[in-house]
């Protein structure tokens, strides 16, 4: 008689353990043993520990293929899910095989595992692990299937409600608790609005009052209190929640007739506005995407968004400054061009008005769609096209880590009626708008950050810490892509025939860019190189991406004077008529503003569960390379860390955002 020893590990979350049974079934080259229950003196599976078992076929069931768990069908105790980590299996001739599992196992429920080396399709060595390859797909193709919300935006999951969902991709127990926690704060606040409904704002100081106990470290209070500043204002397109959209300006748009006669007074002695554009040294952010976009009404009332251009001066002490900004796209003598020497709250409306069309453009744009939503397409696909043994879903599973159950909810907070984005001056039908005319010209090139850098001429502006750190994690990111990727792969045929792989990208190309060729977004794979780069893209855009868009929302956006989504009066078409008073009524009225800080609350919201980047608490691989590869990954990670918070020590406001250490592996909130 053979004897297999089980090392049966379960997780160490919250109500991980079961008392329920537990059964296995050892399959192997030359047979499988009979389904044995894992049963010792005590209780056998209490969360965070480890139990031995022993499995005792007539005979050695020769290379150990798959393991059958399943959950006692018959138990008449009310359902408590167990959560299996791993288990580990010494064979009788001494080889020790390590199957993953990581995912909650409910009653009745039967889950098989493969081994914990990675396997491409082409590697498949018996005929019964290529059939169970096969079957595992066609159940989550079943499982997980593409629905499409509006014709020109990328297609999401099927799913309607975060309870129809798969327990391994949920949040966890003790997270699902804190996140309705935090709703259930800011929507009793959101309710009460501070005052009754519709009151307007009588002085800007007494926005402090909103959310004054959720305090934050630099910048939040530095925003109140410099929020007028110019050289805050420049600031923030490169440091701040959107550092997207802002490009080197050598030759002005036709259409933004700024003269060198204008800015001149803003400039440095002796220089003209054509001589710094020589040199590099003007910027432009361009909203024209925003343009023709009609607004929503409001109380019978409509609401006003900008569609401008501003203009950016790079000063010889390395600061950047506004100096001239048109608020719409066709000049004329309605649409005047401000300059910093016009009325001070001609200027402030000026800024405010572009800060937030700019504001809406990052959470719906750069947040929302290109973080969430893509986060969403590659999380499908990953699920539907690679089997758990594929050597890249195991790359990649860390990183689509709970992305379906925050989108589902995210589009409940944002988008719903009453959504802080749904009541945004744009409402829901010209948001969906905004984001299908980005996605339609939307490149693979932009999304690849070395490239985004270079095409909008940033490489050597100084003081931009999000590129600076940005483009470090991309670098460690290829690094460790490649290295996963070549330890597979080891010809570009090899990647060509993995039609696993091929299948992923396609699905991707297809449902998340809409097949879009002139994207540049590629459809299939012929190259090694090529799948590294993609893997790093995917990885790059669910985890740095997202924190550097994410994690800076309350800092920057729960002070309303420095961006608004919701605008009541229109801006200024003549020049010198405005006050302080003119800010008032174009702000949001109080329960409105406290709905929006609310949402931007619940948005950057910290959670105890956070996993942070290349932090890997599930053990998807066991070859010792492979692990090795993640440790020097990691310790890269750790030295940027210590680097970031030297940096930012002798900063006045600190860029935290990209700190390794708060930028959570995947899109989890």
């Amino acid at each position: 008689m053979a004897e297999y020893k089980l090392e049966v590990t379960t997780g160490n979350m919250k109500h991980a353990g079961t008392t329920d049974n537990i059964y296995v079934i050892l399959f192997g080259s030359e047979g499988q043993s009979e389904r044995t229950k894992l049963d010792n003196s005590g209780i056998d599976f209490k969360a965070g520990k480890t139990r031995t078992y022993t499995v005792k076929p007539a005979s050695s069931l020769g290379k150990l293929l798959f393991i059958k768990v399943e959950k006692d069908p018959f138990s008449i105790t009310p359902e408590n899910e167990w959560y299996c980590s791993k288990i580990v299996v010494t064979a009788p001739e001494g080889d020790a095989i390590v199957f993953p599992c990581y995912r909650w196992i409910s009653k009745g429920e039967l889950v098989e595992l493969r081994g914990g080396k990675g396997v491409k399709f082409l590697a498949e060595e018996h005929p019964m692990l290529l059939n169970h390859r096969k079957t595992e797909l066609r159940f989550k193709k079943g499982s997980y299937q593409w629905k499409i919300i509006n014709d020109g935006l990328p297609h999401i999951s099927h799913f309607k409600d975060v309870f129809e969902l798969f327990a391994e991709v949920r949040f966890s127990l003790s997270k699902s608790e804190e996140y309705e926690h935090t709703q259930r704060i800011t929507l009793e606040l959101a309710m009460k609005g501070l005052a009754e409904p519709g009151k307007k704002w009588k002085r800007i100081e007494d926005m402090k009052n909103v959310f004054q106990f959720k305090k934050t470290t630099m910048p939040g209070e530095y925003v109140s209190e410099h929020w007028k500043e110019d050289d805050f204002f420049g600031y923030q397109f490169l440091n701040g929640t959107n550092p997207n959209v802002i490009k080197r300006c050598s030759k002005l748009p036709p259409n933004f007739p700024v003269t060198d006669e204008m800015v001149k007074p803003f400039l440095e002695t002796g220089t003209t506005l054509e001589k710094e554009m020589e040199e590099g040294n003007i910027f432009l952010c361009d909203q024209k995407i925003m343009d023709g976009i009609p607004t929503r009404q409001k109380d019978g009332n409509p609401l006003y968004v900008a569609a401008g251009l501003c203009l950016f001066y790079k000063n010889p002490e390395g600061k950047l400054l506004p100096i001239a900004i048109q608020l719409y796209q066709q000049p004329s003598e309605q649409n005047p061009i401000f300059l910093p020497s016009d009325l001070e709250t001609d200027w402030l409306l000026a800024k405010l008005f572009f800060r937030s069309s700019d504001l809406i453009q990052h959470q719906t744009l750069y947040h929302l769609l290109h973080t969430h939503y893509l986060a969403e397409v590659f999380t499908i696909a990953t699920l539907r096209c690679l089997p758990t043994i594929h050597p890249l879903y195991k790359v990649l599973i860390p990183h689509i880590n709970c992305t379906l159950h925050i989108n589902i909810s995210v589009r409940k907070l944002l988008l719903s009626p009453g959504g802080a984005l749904s009541e945004s001056s744009l409402g829901v039908e010209g948001l969906m708008e905004l984001m299908r005319r980005d996605l339609s010209q939307l490149t693979y090139s932009s999304l690849c950050l070395p490239e985004n850098i270079k095409e909008r001429g940033l490489e050597s502006i100084p003081n931009f810490y999000y590129r600076d750190d940005a483009l470090k994690l991309w670098n460690y990111l290829n690094e460790y892509a490649t290295a996963m990727v070549d330890y597979y792969y080891t010809s570009d045929c090899d990647v060509m025939k993995d039609i696993e792989l091929q299948e992923w990208v396609n699905e991707i190309f297809t449902h998340g860019f809409l097949e879009n060729k002139r994207s540049g977004f590629p459809s299939c794979f012929n190259t090694i190189e090529e799948v590294a780069k993609f893997i790093t893209m995917v990885i790059f855009r669910v985890s740095v991406q997202h924190a550097a868009v994410n994690n800076g929302q309350f800092d920057y956006n729960s002070w309303i004077p420095n961006g608004s989504l919701l605008l009541c009066k229109p801006p200024p078409v003549t020049k010198g008529l405005s006050s302080m008073q003119t800010l008032l009524e174009v702000f949001p009225n109080v329960g409105d503003t406290v709905k929006i800080v609310s949402t931007v609350w619940i948005l950057s919201d910290k959670y105890t569960d956070v996993v942070p980047l290349g932090t890997y608490p599930e053990e998807h691989f066991d070859e010792p390379a492979l692990k090795q590869m993640i440790k020097e990954f990691q310790a890269e990670l750790s030295y940027l860390s210590e680097e970031i918070a030297v940096r930012n020590s002798q900063l006045k406001i600190p860029y935290q955002y990209l700190n390794p250490a708060v930028i959570e592996n995947s899109v989890t909130i």
